[in-house]
C-alpha cells in the first residue's frame, strides 16, 4: 500500500488564533488526530483529558496525552471537534509525521482509495 498524505489544520477551539496547519499521514491503524508533543505549545492552553498507553506499529508502548476540545478540519472534508492525541515523537530529518486515525476519518465522511491512493468523501454515514 502507498502513503496517504493530507493537509490538516488543528484550532485551538477557544482561541483560534492558535493553530497548526500540517500534512500529516493517513493511518488506519491508528485511532485519533496524534501529534509530535513538540507542538503542544502552538494550539495554546488545551485541557489534557487524560493520559493514556498507545502501542506503536513496533509493538512498543508509549505515553500520550488526550487533549482538546480543538477544530480538525482535513482539507476538502468538513470539520470536526475532537481531541488530539500528542506524544513524543522524533523527527526524521527534522521532519515530524503526525497521523490521521479512523476516528478522525470517520467523523469527517472520509475514507481511504485503496487503489487511488487518496481520501474521498463517504456519501452516508453509517446508522447501522
Amino acid at each position: 500500500m502507498g502513503r496517504i498524505l493530507s493537509s490538516i489544520k488543528v484550532d485551538n477551539l477557544f482561541d483560534p488564533s492558535k493553530s497548526i496547519r500540517c500534512d500529516a499521514l493517513v493511518d488506519t491503524g491508528a485511532s485519533h488526530l496524534v501529534l509530535p508533543s513538540a507542538w503542544k505549545d502552538r494550539l495554546g492552553d488545551l485541557e489534557t483529558i487524560q493520559t493514556v498507553d498507545l502501542e506503536t506499529a513496533t509493538q512498543t508502548t508509549v505515553q500520550g496525552a488526550i487533549c482538546g476540545p480543538v477544530r480538525i478540519q482535513i482539507e476538502g472534508f468538513r470539520p470536526i471537534y475532537s481531541e488530539v492525541v500528542f506524544v513524543e515523537m522524533h523527527p526524521e530529518d527534522g521532519v515530524y509525521e503526525p497521523l490521521i486515525g479512523y476516528l478522525v476519518l470517520e467523523q469527517s465522511q472520509a475514507a481511504v482509495d485503496m487503489l487511488g491512493h487518496r481520501l474521498i468523501h463517504v456519501k452516508h454515514m453509517d446508522l447501522k
